[in-house]
């Protein structure tokens, strides 16, 4: 309490009941041994995350084949994937396992602002990529007029307009709040709900933005996707040829991965909550594998599942061999 009281001082006033707290204290795990193996597990995470990432984005930027609409989705979402994990990792590591819980009160409201924008990005890009499935399955004749890449440039220009919009309005909507009785955050960031909770004054709007986010982040993508398989299904069912039907569910192998992996977990963590009890360490772990996890296997997964990237791996491989052997050939002519 005394720590509390404390960060609370410094304040800004708008009057004499509004308080501004300079910091807040982020809670994390409660009483869990040998949480910091947790954390440097992170570690290794952040830097897969950031490796294949980085790996997935030259493989596009360099295969002049991969210059596809379908390829701009798969850019977009593993730069998102590595914006967010870098806009929350790096400072739940700084946080917990250095020991260093207490964020200002501005440094908070930015970190939640970036989570929440790449998460809300990387859900909209599987939509993104659903679309294309789908209209590459049900329509294929028609697949390049439809799915061009300004088409698909236009729709991602959208989504990252519609997420910082709406994240904007939903960070500041948190600096009418006044906290007067706790700064403490029970969360492993600066979580919306937790903060928004611990106000003193109306917090009814901020409860409204949280539902219309849950629901942008996680239900109204995932509808649309299983909308989009269930006209897929449709289509397969519809093949007259086998082989045919074997090759289309091949290509949307990879994306069917990536939506199971993001959205079961953290769906059946917040569908639970309202159903059962749930102690904050198994929704603040829950959360955080879910929010880490999948920008770590997204890459390996669209370079393992995906024939086309594999094909543009060994096109690039072998013109890099073939660069270097013409450069020994070249220096040794020279020098002979």
């Amino acid at each position: 309490m005394a720590a509390e009281m404390t960060s609370m001082q410094s304040v800004s006033t708008i009057n004499a009941t509004f308080i501004r707290p300079s910091m807040f204290y982020i809670s994390g795990f409660h009483n869990i041994p040998h949480a910091k193996y947790y954390y440097m597990f992170l570690c290794f995470v952040y830097a897969v995350t950031v490796l294949g990432n980085s790996f997935i984005m030259g493989i596009i930027y360099l295969a002049r084949t991969l210059h596809t609409a379908k390829y701009i989705a798969v850019f977009n979402l593993a730069l998102c994937d590595l914006c967010g994990s870098s806009a929350l990792i790096p400072k739940i590591v700084d946080m917990f396992l250095f020991e260093n819980q207490y964020i200002s009160y501005e440094a908070c409201l930015a970190n939640m602002f970036f989570v929440f924008v790449f998460m809300a990005l990387e859900s909209l890009s599987l939509l993104a990529l659903a679309y294309d499935r789908l209209v590459a399955i049900c329509f294929p004749l028609r697949y390049h007029a439809i799915v061009t890449k300004a088409a698909m440039t236009l729709i991602i220009g959208v989504m990252w307009i519609f997420s910082v919009s709406i994240f904007a309005l939903t960070v500041s909507l948190i600096t009418r709040l006044s906290f007067c009785r706790s700064v403490v955050v029970d969360s492993y960031f600066c979580d919306h709900g937790p903060i928004h909770r611990l106000a003193c004054n109306d917090n009814s709007i901020n409860i409204i933005m949280g539902v219309i986010c849950i629901a942008v982040l996680i239900f109204i993508p995932l509808i649309f996707i299983t909308l989009s398989y269930f006209f897929i299904g449709f289509a397969l069912l519809k093949m007259s040829r086998g082989f045919e039907r074997t090759k289309a569910m091949k290509t949307c192998t990879a994306h069917l991965i990536l939506v199971a992996i993001v959205y079961l977990p953290i769906s059946s963590i917040y569908i639970a909550a309202y159903i059962i009890p749930i102690s904050s360490n198994v929704r603040i772990f829950n959360t955080a594998l879910t929010q880490t996890i999948p920008p770590m296997l997204n890459p390996i997964i669209y370079t393992l599942k995906t024939e086309e990237v594999l094909q543009s791996l060994k096109a690039i491989y072998r013109h890099t061999k073939v660069n270097s052997v013409m450069e020994r050939a070249i220096k040794n002519a020279v020098t002979n």
